[in-house]
């Protein structure tokens, strides 16, 4: 596991020098979410891409 500090350096180190501080930011923002998310999914469980198309097919076809 990474630690913040990590993941902050691999993330700007994936921007354009001429980012600005709302880029940063913003980027910041997503990655948190991601990692969110993800421990969302792993404690209370996710919904399989397969298992989403058979639930959601009776409204996207016909």
């Amino acid at each position: 596991m990474s630690t913040p500090k990590a993941e902050v350096s691999s993330m700007l180190g994936g921007l354009p020098d001429s980012s600005s501080l709302e880029d940063i930011q913003y980027h910041l923002y997503v990655l948190e979410k991601v990692k969110r998310g993800l421990q969302r999914a792993e404690t209370e469980g996710a919904v399989s891409h397969e298992d989403a198309k058979v639930r959601l097919g009776k409204w996207l076809s016909g």
